[in-house]
């Protein structure tokens, strides 16, 4: 495609032609000539926004130490449930979203076809809409990259931020850690796992991808008690447990065996070295709560696994604690996606 604003007629058939979600609140949204989108919340409702950012493709590259250089390129839906996940880490209700696309001069109109398919079809499965956003062919771009400004609503019953966590608070983590990273780790490295282990254990690991979505078990802990929460997804546990006590301006406390891991996860990641606890954990919430106990309780009791790991503290030091061995939580490293 030629550089610049891609044409008013690949606009209409190949953008504005894939998008069929509506939501209420949207006033105005994405068309031809139009600037801007417009939506409205009702009254004693906030509007709570968030923005994502990624290399989008049909694949995952690998994530391996080795590979270290490379981009982690990531599928529309997975981009746009890292949004939704972050809107509701914040209480909200994932309404819609704004979407920029930038695409190298190879692209060709079929592939812009397809990325906003994908886009549409993982907006729908959220039920958001996708209200506008740009479309742009640069010379400086070797891979589509796609930017994603997520929108939702809040009330004041509901509003989480990590100032929302207070010391002596229990740190609760649903699921299970390292989650986003083991699925791409084993669909990578698929022939090389299966010559390891059993078929059922790599096919296991790369289906971890059906467990990303942290909405059903914040709305669940919204309703039991939650004071603050945290997607634990770039960077891995330890920078998401930084990162919490960071925004909260606290320490903490964590026993490094509670840390839910499953077993797939620690033989994907022995055969790929890397560290579990550095691998992107998207699919666990990290929350805090008075009573972490009836938290747990009240996730479980949906399904949904959890463990309390730790307390908040008040002062600034963040421990590992490993039976009689104490460490620092390093502060989290600028790192290429993936690890």
């Amino acid at each position: 495609m030629n550089i610049g604003k891609v044409s008013e007629s690949v606009l209409k058939r190949s953008v504005l032609k894939q998008l069929k979600t509506r939501r209420e609140e949207i006033i105005s949204g994405a068309g031809v000539g139009d600037d801007c989108a417009i939506f409205s919340v009702k009254e004693g409702e906030k509007v709570v926004s968030c923005v994502q950012e990624g290399v989008v493709g049909p694949a995952q590259t690998v994530i391996c130490e080795q590979d270290i250089q490379r981009d982690f390129v990531m599928t529309m839906q997975q981009l746009v449930q890292k949004c939704a996940n972050n809107l509701v880490a914040g209480g909200a209700e994932p309404i819609a979203i704004m979407l920029a696309l930038l695409l190298p001069e190879t692209a060709e109109e079929a592939d812009l076809r397809q990325i906003m398919k994908e886009a549409e079809d993982a907006c729908h499965a959220l039920s958001m809409q996708i209200m506008g956003g740009q479309t742009r062919v640069l010379g400086a771009v070797k891979e589509p990259v796609a930017v994603i400004t997520g929108y939702g609503k809040v009330t004041d019953d509901y509003y989480r931020t990590a100032k929302s966590a207070k010391p002596g608070q229990d740190i609760v983590i649903s699921k299970w850690i390292g989650l986003e990273g083991t699925a791409a780790l084993a669909r990578h490295h698929e022939q090389g796992l299966l010559s390891r282990y059993p078929a059922y254990l790599v096919e296991e690991a790369a289906g971890f991808d059906r467990y990303l979505s942290v909405l059903p078990e914040a709305a669940v802990a919204l309703q039991a008690g939650v004071c603050a929460m945290h997607d634990a997804s770039e960077g891995g546990i330890f920078a998401a447990l930084w990162e919490l006590a960071e925004g909260a301006g606290l320490g903490l406390t964590i026993d490094l065996k509670k840390l839910p891991l499953r077993q797939e996860t620690v033989e994907v990641c022995e055969y790929c070295n890397v560290n579990p606890y550095e691998l992107q954990s998207g699919g666990s919430l990290v929350m805090t709560a008075e009573d972490g106990a009836t938290l747990v309780a009240a996730l479980e009791a949906e399904g949904i696994p959890a463990v309390v790991v730790g307390k908040l503290t008040s002062g600034k030091d963040r421990l590992i604690l490993n039976e009689d061995e104490v460490r620092y939580v390093d502060r989290p490293r600028t790192k290429q996606r993936g690890t």
